[in-house]
């Protein structure tokens, strides 16, 4: 016997984010950012994290190919966007319950002026992107004298 949670938007889960989504945008919600792209079909999980030299971020993007990844750098924002295939099936086999999303995604991070969007690097491994984002030298600030 199979026990499956009864949900009233099970039947069209793309129904169910799309009225999440309405809900987030009236209400508010703590998961909710603004680096997910209201034209992605799903959006990947990310971890950022401040390290003494450096910015790391890691973002959970099983199935889709690291060299299908676009990772782009323009006026202090970085933006990561990819796709993942629909995985494909029989005809007429069916499905009890599907949960993984496909489709495109697209995320945008504004990086503080202490990022050295130079140095930025980006590997992929077992479905994580690491992107690190080395962090600029320490400038001092210095006094400037006035000549009359």
């Amino acid at each position: 016997m199979n026990v499956n949670r009864y949900s009233p938007l099970s039947g069209n889960a793309h129904l169910g984010d799309e009225m999440r989504q309405v809900f987030e945008r009236f209400f508010g919600d703590a998961d909710s950012d603004a680096s997910k792209v209201v034209t992605s079909n799903w959006t990947p999980r990310v971890d950022i994290k401040e390290e003494n030299d450096r910015f790391l971020i890691l973002a959970d993007v099983p199935g889709v190919d690291p060299n299908a990844i676009e990772i782009d750098m323009d006026n202090g924002i970085l933006s990561i966007r990819g796709e993942r295939s629909a995985s494909t099936t029989e005809e007429g086999e069916r499905f009890s319950r599907v949960e993984r999303s496909h489709g495109a995604f697209y995320r945008r991070f504004a990086l503080p002026d202490s990022a050295d969007p130079e140095g930025i690097v980006a590997t992929g491994k077992h479905g994580v992107l690491e992107i690190v984002i080395p962090k600029r030298a320490e400038t001092k600030p210095r006094r400037i004298q006035v000549n009359a």
